[in-house]
């Protein structure tokens, strides 16, 4: 039996094998006309016979939104409703910015339809829904020519009997039609439209997709997705609910680095994801970091996701003069298609030329010698890049590094000093194909003591869809005052959803034993508009199993979580749960990682390739070229050095070393004189 994950990038689509023994790994260029293409060859490559259960990573979805080139969809709303996209919020994204736009709805106006028929916010119905007028909704839909339908009607998620008898009429078009109660089970209707919308937005082209991946593959295989929010599903259901696989990618490697990083001893990360169009940063502290407040090409996407943040700075990220004169490096790339100029198409100068440049990326020993860099394109472009900024070409190729480090590092502060977090009490965790390039550079700027980098680092998103458990998120708006009485029935409240997850892990092939359920609930102080999640409290000592927690103890993890996210607490204030949510995790086997025993800080003889100039701070140093595959764990790498690996190149500085753990892990420090 083989396991693969696979990760769709916008330069490389990474694969790993898995086969009970080992890893096996294959790197490919991405095919941007159709990404299915790489991913069965990559698959056909590492296992050409046998069961194969694929694990896919997919920007898919993401790329529709961001490129609206998804749908075209039909949303169905309440009559009076049909401008609810269009009005959003009204808050400015940019307040200052006097030509700011809000970005347009993925749904178009036009496609935008009103049904009679009203509950209240008790679920009750004021006025039935319009059969004569559902009639000619559904025809009007046909009639438009879209290829999905998005259903958000009032207070669905207390009562969704209007929303299933629509869904009942629509049956005939054969259209996939997106339920706001299913898909997003929450008060405010906008978010909740909005994510509604954007899953029948993006479900056409993921379905075609999904589709072209399972006609390559054998009848015997099968093949999951990664969600945004870390865990796989079937790719049954990311046909019905694409909008769970929004960040697909990225969410792979921060739960690999969850598990690696723990297994190494570190649970306070930074983890940093560098590959050839953007870097994904993340902030983990004791635990995976999740977020419901999403916005993803400007629409809200309400739905549970890691707490992943984006910015465009790449591998393949474009060096320009702006019009004042002033480097800028992205967020446009060159991608796969040309690619950077080392690649041999690209005209444009690119981050990885500059470290191709600067000595820090080997042309022979890229991708392990398999696809060699062409360093000499590389040097009039620089020159005349270098000529108009009126530098020479070493300063231009630093200079382009520095701007991208300090895209970078704004990133990393984001998710740390801007929350509240020391930086200096983190480890830096590095990974993507063009991460252990910089990692170090980024970690002195930042105070970061050290930097971990895991075995095959250019996979490592394609390592997190081994390592991932089958993950459902259910939700339900209460909106009730704390009191004993409610809190004595949240564990019958909790019922339907938990109901719910376990018939849908079944049908997710988990078995009763290997499931777990995780109750979280939002809460505020009454008039409050914003909410804290609170993990549901364990139950006292000497409770009886299955009791509830009472009021007193939801309290108290309220106000502390209050006090932990904004310095202050009010215990005489009356407190209201809002959402009540479950997270059900089915867990599948995976990869064992046993660390092996230290034999020693040197390395074998055979580990050292060559030694190389390389440019640091704007001198030229000899630096030791290490082969990751031969060094042992223990062994202590002295910088500058570089350590090429198939997927990756890391970079050891002047004043760094690097040591290899019993994982099979690089982690790099200053030296001790330099510490």
């Amino acid at each position: 039996m083989h396991v693969i994950g696979v990760d769709t990038g916008g330069t490389f689509t990474d694969c790993l094998c898995h086969d009970g023994l080992g890893f096996r790994a294959h790197k490919l260029l991405s095919t941007p006309q159709d990404p299915s293409h790489a991913v069965i060859e990559g698959v056909h490559v590492l296992a050409s016979d046998g069961v194969r259960h694929i694990r896919h990573g997919s920007t898919v979805a993401t790329n529709a939104l961001l490129e609206r080139r998804g749908g075209p969809a039909a949303l169905i709303v309440n009559a009076g409703f049909e401008d609810l996209l269009a009005i959003g919020r009204q808050a400015r994204q940019r307040l200052y910015d006097l030509f700011y736009r809000h970005e347009p709805p993925c749904i178009a106006p036009a496609h935008c339809f009103g049904l009679p028929g009203r509950l209240d916010t008790q679920g009750r119905e004021l006025q039935p829904l319009d059969e004569a007028a559902l009639t000619r909704v559904a025809a009007a839909v046909q009639a438009a020519g879209v290829q999905a339908v998005a259903v958000c009607l009032l207070y669905s998620f207390v009562n969704p009997a209007h929303e299933l008898r629509v869904a009942e009429v629509l049956v005939p078009l054969g259209l996939p039609v997106s339920l706001s109660h299913r898909i997003l089970g929450e008060f405010r209707e906008y978010e909740r439209a909005s994510a509604t919308a954007v899953n029948a937005y993006v479900a056409p082209k993921m379905r075609r997709y999904l589709t072209n991946i399972e006609a390559g593959l054998a009848s015997g295989d099968s093949l999951r997705v990664m969600q945004s929010n870390g865990g796989a599903i079937t790719a049954a259901t990311a046909r019905q609910e694409p909008v769970r696989t929004i960040l697909s990618g990225p969410a792979g490697g921060v739960v690999a680095a969850w598990k690696v990083g723990r297994a190494a001893g570190f649970d306070r990360l930074l983890t940093f994801d560098m590959g050839g169009t953007s870097t994904d940063v993340s902030l983990l502290h004791g635990g995976l970091s999740m977020t419901t407040q999403t916005h993803i090409a400007g629409l809200p996407v309400r739905i549970p996701m890691l707490d992943i943040h984006t910015v465009g700075a790449g591998g393949g990220s474009i060096a320009r003069l702006d019009a004042g004169g002033a480097l800028r490096v992205g967020p446009e790339s060159a991608g796969a298609d040309p690619g950077p100029v080392c690649y041999g198409k690209g005209e444009a100068m690119t981050v990885t030329d500059a470290n191709c440049l600067l000595g820090r990326l080997l042309p022979d020993y890229f991708l392990g010698g398999r696809m060699r860099l062409d360093r000499d394109r590389i040097r009039p472009v620089c020159e005349a890049l270098a000529a108009q900024a009126g530098i020479s070409p070493l300063e231009l190729a630093e200079g382009v590094l520095t701007v991208a480090n300090a895209a970078m590092e704004r990133a990393l502060r984001v998710i740390s000093v801007e929350r509240g977090h020391d930086p200096q009490e983190c480890t830096l965790f590095c990974f993507g194909g063009a991460g252990g390039l910089h990692a170090a550079f980024l970690a002195q700027t930042l105070g970061v003591p050290r930097v971990l980098v895991p075995q095959h680092p250019g996979l490592f998103s394609a390592l997190g869809m081994l390592l991932a458990d089958v993950l459902k998120d259910y939700s339900r708006t209460v909106m009730q005052p704390l009191t004993a009485d409610t809190a004595a029935g949240l564990a019958e409240a909790f019922a339907p959803l938990e109901g719910r997850a376990r018939e849908e892990l079944q049908a997710e092939g988990v078995e009763e034993s290997a499931m777990l359920l995780e109750r979280t609930l939002d809460m505020r102080y009454v008039g409050q508009s914003f909410e804290l999640d609170v993990v549901w409290p364990d139950a006292t000592p000497d409770a009886e199993p299955g009791e509830t927690s009472d009021a007193d103890t939801l309290a108290a993890a309220f106000h502390a979580r209050h006090a932990a996210a904004y310095g202050a607490a009010f215990a005489d204030r009356p407190v209201e749960i809002v959402t009540l949510r479950l997270r059900a995790r089915g867990l599948l086997p995976q990869p064992a990682m046993p660390p092996a025993p230290l034999v020693g800080e040197t390395p074998p003889a055979a580990a050292l390739l060559a030694t190389r100039p390389a440019v640091f701070d704007g001198r030229e140093y000899a630096t030791a070229v290490w082969q990751r595959e031969a060094l042992q764990p223990g062994n202590r790498l002295p910088g500058p050095a570089i350590v090429v690996e198939y997927s990756a190149t890391t970079v050891v500085p002047p004043q760094w070393q690097a040591c290899v753990d019993g994982l099979g892990n690089l982690l790099l420090t200053l030296s001790a004189e330099d510490a």
